[in-house]
């Protein structure tokens, strides 16, 4: 490891064991090396040799200040020549080995600095050398014996101890990611004894702590490194992220406009860009999307082609949606950068949230030469292989009204991607329903199969052709069922749907025995907006097979409160009207309204974690008024809870209960339990 102190004093090591009067004669030559002025040195031996051209304390100090220029080849070069004038001159050998370090060939380094050893194993030089070219190589273990053994030579030497630290760093970094977390953590703890509130040390101490989603333990971290002046705003810009993570984005952006405050008392420049970054991610985890830009518009004025910025930029459009805006911004990264950390798994994921999977999983495999073992990327490669298992789910459920019907359901799908255009699904269903008081009952069984296939990105088909045998007292026949639609997303932040739907009508025992078909036409279009503003809207054109035709019109207008778990409310509306009326048949009135207001929470089941609860509750109430009849009164309830055993296994019981006139008559009560099971039955990764 390369360090100011760790040159100096190899310098001053051979440099006391020339000639004095060498010493007194090129005096400015060596303090211009001892204050870290290379570039005067160089130019000052430089000028020594052309006049002693001899000169082997020269040479030597000239050598050193090549090395520390980065004329790295040319060091080596001289102290080669050097060593066939002076083949047993250790001190010559010694800086020969360190040349080999700054030209980065660890390698042969390590061969060399062995050799060194066996010629003498006390040298301090040659132990610190060594560790530091062990801890280059990344062979940690190994770099703290040897950096233990030059300590014992020389107890407090700070050369030794800096060396020492960082090599536990890198350890303590290579343990953190082979999951042995308790002896990294050791690890910087002994780093803390030698080097109190070290910033480095807390810094990575906070991210293992990161990591492992230890929240708590991170905030002590940081809160320890502000005890630290020269920590205070690194502690506040990580707090700010910790409260992030814990779901508080009002609090990161208190602690985010502190931290840019304190930066603007003491005008340190790199810390300033820092804090502002959070500043600014703090503004799009609250939703401040318009003071966000202004301010990254700012940025492009001040800093022009820099990462972080661009890299905001894409943070700030994937916020809003616009996806595609983000890989652009995340290519003009890459541009600047092909290694870039934020650049490839930032345009990766962009890809993958607009549904361009292809070049998503392209991105990926970059991502992944050059980011191998980095946590971060590993999962991301885990969820876009999970967004393509093949599962299977089960569904029973039990209903009742008070009309005297029963039912009981029975729905088993199964989901199988063949690649990530094209999957196929099948279904089987089995309802059986009964009325008690009309001692009557009738039994479905309906198979379906059918495909989803990705025409472009954001553009998907869906088809299903199904048959279905029924059953009852007065008669048997087979119906067939269709469905086919298309889904996409016209703009940025709405989902559009439309298509036909060919579908037997069984509710009850009544409708089944008249062999109801209904032909659907019908459009769903959703608009979301970056003020949590959301408009659902639903059309349905029905024909009958008995002649009649039904118009269903259904509009939400609703506000997200809170984002996870997720609190929505607003208002509804419903319309309804049928062309023929046949009330003793099923609800088919002239004119159907309905208006509610409505509350709902959601703790999503896909982003809950394993052995954790996810549920859903809904409810709802309002008035309806059926044709020229006066208003009643109507609610709505539903629930789900569920429970994620683990990857691939999750189970929820569900419930709903209404009193709003459905396909059956007005003026009655619905009420449904249920279990649902889903298993994810294969880890097959698609290509």
């Amino acid at each position: 490891m390369n360090n100011l102190r760790y040159h100096l004093f190899v310098f001053f090591t051979f440099l006391f064991s020339t000639i004095a009067i060498a010493q007194i004669k090129m005096d400015k030559g060596f303090k211009l090396l001892e204050n870290g002025n290379f570039k005067s040195a160089r130019s000052f031996f430089k000028d020594v040799l052309s006049k002693e051209p001899n000169n082997k304390t020269a040479k030597i100090c000239y050598g050193r200040a090549l090395g520390l220029t980065d004329s790295t080849k040319e060091a080596t070069a001289l102290f080669i020549e050097l060593l066939s004038e002076y083949p047993n001159d250790f001190e010559i050998k010694l800086n020969y080995a360190e040349s080999l370090l700054w030209g980065k060939n660890f390698k042969i380094a390590k061969e060399y600095y062995q050799k060194l050893l066996k010629e003498n194993p006390t040298s301090f030089n040659a132990l610190l050398g060594y560790a530091n070219t062990l801890s280059n190589l990344k062979e940690y273990k190994d770099a703290l014996v040897y950096v233990n053994k030059a300590l014992e030579v020389s107890p407090g030497n700070g050369s030794a101890l800096i060396s020492r630290k960082y090599i536990r760093l890198g350890y303590a970094n290579q343990l953190s990611k082979e999951k042995q977390i308790e002896k990294a953590l050791a690890l910087l703890e002994d780093n803390l004894k030698d080097f109190p509130l070290d910033k480095e040390t807390l810094q990575l101490k906070a991210n293992i702590f990161l990591a492992e989603k230890e929240y708590e333990k991170v905030k002590e971290v940081y809160s320890e490194m502000n005890n630290a002046k020269d920590s205070k705003i690194y502690s506040l810009i990580g707090l700010s992220l910790v409260s992030h993570l814990q779901k508080k984005d009002k609090d990161a952006l208190k602690i985010a406009n502190k931290a840019l405050i304190e930066i603007d008392s003491t005008g340190n420049a790199p810390l300033k860009v820092l804090a502002t970054e959070r500043y600014v991610q703090a503004l799009i985890w609250n939703k401040k999307y318009a003071k966000a830009e202004k301010i990254i518009k700012q940025l492009h004025n001040e800093y022009d082609n820099e990462n972080w910025v661009h890299s905001l930029e894409a943070t700030l459009n994937t916020y809003k949606g616009g996806f595609k805006k983000s890989t652009v911004s995340y290519n003009k990264i890459l541009d600047n950068d092909k290694k870039s950390f934020d650049g490839n798994l930032g345009i990766t994921n962009a890809y993958f949230a607009n549904n361009d999977f292809d070049k998503a999983f392209d991105a990926l495999e970059t991502t992944l030469k050059v980011f191998p073992t980095q946590p971060d990327v590993l999962a991301t490669r885990k969820k876009f292989q999970r967004y393509f298992f093949p599962f299977l789910e089960e569904k029973a459920s039990y209903s009742f009204d008070n009309g005297n019907n029963t039912s009981f359901t029975s729905n088993t799908s199964v989901k199988y991607p063949l690649n990530k255009k094209l999957t196929i699904k099948g279904n089987f269903t089995y309802r059986k329903t009964e009325n008690t008081a009309a001692n009557t009952e009738a039994s479905l069984k309906g198979f379906q199969f059918g495909i989803n296939y990705q025409l472009i990105p954001n553009l998907n088909f869906e088809s299903n052709l199904g048959f279905n045998a029924v059953s009852s007292i007065d008669r048997d026949y087979n119906q067939f069922s269709i469905l086919a639609k298309l889904i996409t997303k016209p703009f940025r932040l709405q989902n559009l749907e439309f298509g036909f739907q060919r579908k037997l009508e069984d509710f009850n025992v009544d409708l089944l025995d008249r062999k109801l078909v209904n032909d659907h036409y019908f459009v769903n279009y959703n608009i979301s907006t970056t003020f949590n503003l959301g408009w659902y809207n639903q059309y349905f054109l029905t024909n009958l097979s008995d002649g009649n035709q039904r118009n269903l019109f259904f509009s939400s207008l609703y506000y997200n409160f809170l984002s996870e778990p997720t609190l929505k409310g607003g208002i509804n509306y419903q319309y309804i009207t049928f062309s023929i009326q046949n009330p003793t048949i099923y609800f088919s009135p002239s004119s159907f309204n309905n208006f509610e207001i409505f509350l709902e929470l959601l703790k999503n089941e896909q982003t809950t974690k394993v052995k954790n609860w996810f549920y859903s509750a809904n409810a709802a109430t309002g008035i309806q008024k059926i044709e020229t009849n006066d208003g009643q009164f109507t609610y709505r309830l539903n629930a789900k809870l569920g429970y994620k055993f683990s990857e691939d296994f999750l189970m929820n019981i569900f419930g709903n209960h209404t009193n709003i006139a459905s396909a059956t008559v007005a003026g009655f009560t619905f009420t449904e339990i249920g279990i649902r099971l889903k298993w994810y039955f294969s880890n097959r990764c698609i290509k």
